[in-house]
């Protein structure tokens, strides 16, 4: 395949020509520490980072930000981190619903307003999933979904505890009086232990899936569980990929077909779905 000019990146226009603005955004890159030649004429690829210390699910995206930027490098990019906002499900009140658009406004706008040719987009709890890839599709650059994957599964003197759907389970169990608070205490402790998304079928597993049925997401990676050591090579292949598909061209758009929707409908049925699918598939 025949590559564009670098003229024809989005970034080009902003580290290219010879004019003030682009004159600001290379003296600004310098203040940074990095030489022009590091990004001049490459793929500036956007990474739009959900991560914070409140987003359990995101826990290890601190780390996994490296492996991203690692792929982009091996393939020729030059990638840039863009902090958003986290949507933890279990610390944002009173609903994480509430701000699922508000990241996708903030997704959108970043792409559109940042000198970004594409965009990975690091997500997986509830609401992130939606939000961000609502956001991409309408700013419409090459956009890859790298979910944050599920935790380990909960274990409670040899049985499996789900996160989510244990723990109202067992609520109602120690509201009724049958099991104590020690109980209760170790349940704790052990229903979720290691981050990453709930490793029950909830809205988090829903949305990761579908998001790789429509073809959002390298195939199969929505199901490596966040603490394996393929959830960090998968990181760094997502960076590579997006590389390749700001050289082709391949937006949103032309990946979210009828059929693709078709497709992640009919899984979601299959799978036992979450709900909430409905609501942001249709979104």
């Amino acid at each position: 395949m025949t590559k564009k000019s670098p003229a024809s990146l989005r970034s080009a226009r902003w580290f290219g020509p010879d004019d003030f603005r682009s004159f600001g955004h290379r003296s600004r890159m310098n203040q940074i520490g990095y030489a022009v030649e590091e990004f001049q004429g490459k793929p500036v690829i956007g990474i739009v980072n959900t991560w914070s210390d409140f987003a359990q699910c995101h826990a290890h995206f601190k780390a996994r930000v490296e492996d991203v930027k690692r792929g982009v490098l091996q393939a020729g990019g030059f990638p840039v981190e863009l902090p958003a906002i986290s949507l933890s499900e279990s610390t944002v009140k009173p609903t994480t619903m509430l701000y699922r658009n508000f990241l996708a406004m903030e997704t959108e706008e970043l792409i559109r307003s940042q000198p970004v040719d594409g965009v990975v987009l690091m997500g997986g709890c509830d609401k992130t999933t939606p939000g961000l890839i609502l956001g991409a599709t309408s700013a419409g650059v090459p956009a890859i979904f790298m979910p944050a994957g599920p935790m380990l599964r909960g274990n409670w003197h040899g049985r499996v505890l789900g996160s989510g759907s244990d723990a109202f389970k067992y609520w109602d169990e120690r509201r009724a009086g049958n099991i104590s608070a020690r109980d209760w205490g170790e349940m704790e402790m052990g229903i979720a232990r290691s981050f990453g998304v709930c490793m029950t079928m909830g809205t988090a597993s829903t949305m990761t899936a579908l998001a790789d049925v429509i073809g959002m997401c390298l195939p199969g990676t929505s199901s490596i569980p966040a603490a394996d050591s393929n959830h960090v090579r998968m990181a760094s292949a997502a960076g590579r990929r997006i590389v390749g598909m700001v050289w082709e061209d391949l937006v949103p758009a032309k990946v979210q077909t009828e059929g693709a929707f078709r497709n992640a409908i009919v899984v979601a049925m299959a799978m036992g779905c979450s709900t909430n699918a409905v609501i942001h598939v249709l979104a």
